[in-house]
């Protein structure tokens, strides 16, 4: 049975404590809104979302676009006190923060692929894209498929195909519901993390970001930034900066950033 497309309850999402959450039928880029927002002085704890999006951004200079109501758009400002050096996690954390909640509303089983997309299944389901707009500032968007069919599908560079709850076999994927189960789990994962300054190993993080992470124990391929390096070798681990470990002929490579291939 196909999925309905409503809209986004604004009255539930208004009720949610600690976020303020707009709602918008349409805009480009709910991570562009929250940015610029970010530039005006915007406290901590918007969330921006649309029923629409036209022009979403994902990592490496991607479009993120899905049909009306078919998936959720959705960006968060924080403004961590903890040293930035240690601000790599917050990408990760919401990636945490998302399978959590995938999990509890669907019951599938999503995993992670470091260190922007969620899979299930082992197809895309999701990306993250984390903003720096301003000092002090940080904006973490998420675009995930919810309800899109097979011919609505974004296409996936990263050699993974795309899928969204639906076609991975989801019967209830409310999409208000979605993102209620998200700002709880992204709160209780962030203030864990500013409670333990920053750090990912007594927050818990690292521990759970690494039990949901499918790149581990598989050989990969890295894009470094620029495009002119490729990187071979196992995903050992992700370090306490967020950096996944690559062993490759020549030792332990820790990569900061770049697009991985998971290998067959």
């Amino acid at each position: 049975m196909e999925m309905s497309r409503p809209q986004l309850d604004r009255t539930r999402l208004a009720a949610l404590p600690r976020w303020h959450v707009e709602v918008k039928d349409e805009t480009g880029s709910t991570n562009a809104d929250a940015a610029a927002a970010a530039r005006e002085g915007a406290a901590e704890g918007l969330v921006v979302t649309a029923d629409a999006q036209t022009a979403g951004r994902g990592r490496l200079g991607r479009t993120w676009v899905s049909p009306p109501r078919a998936g959720l758009a959705v960006s968060v400002l924080l403004r961590p006190a903890s040293d930035v050096s240690g601000w790599g996690w917050l990408p990760l954390l919401g990636g945490v923060a998302l399978a959590e909640a995938v999990r509890a509303v669907t019951g599938l089983e999503p995993a992670l692929k470091w260190p922007n997309d969620l899979l299930i299944g082992g197809r895309k389901c999701a990306g993250l894209l984390a903003e720096v707009p301003v000092p002090g500032a940080v904006v973490i968007g998420i675009g995930l498929n919810v309800s899109l069919r097979p011919e609505e599908l974004p296409e996936t560079p990263t050699g993974l195909p795309a899928t969204s709850l639906l076609l991975a076999g989801a019967t209830e994927a409310d999409r208000t519901a979605l993102l209620t189960a998200l700002l709880e789990r992204l709160g209780a994962h962030y203030d864990a993390w500013q409670a333990a300054g920053g750090d990912p190993d007594k927050s818990g993080l690292r521990d759970a970001y690494l039990r949901m992470c499918a790149t581990l124990g598989r050989q990969v391929s890295v894009m470094l930034p620029g495009g002119t390096t490729d990187l071979t070798g196992e995903a050992v681990t992700v370090d306490t900066e967020g950096r996944l470990v690559v062993r490759t002929a020549t030792g332990d490579r820790p990569v900061a950033a770049g697009d991985v291939v998971h290998l067959r």
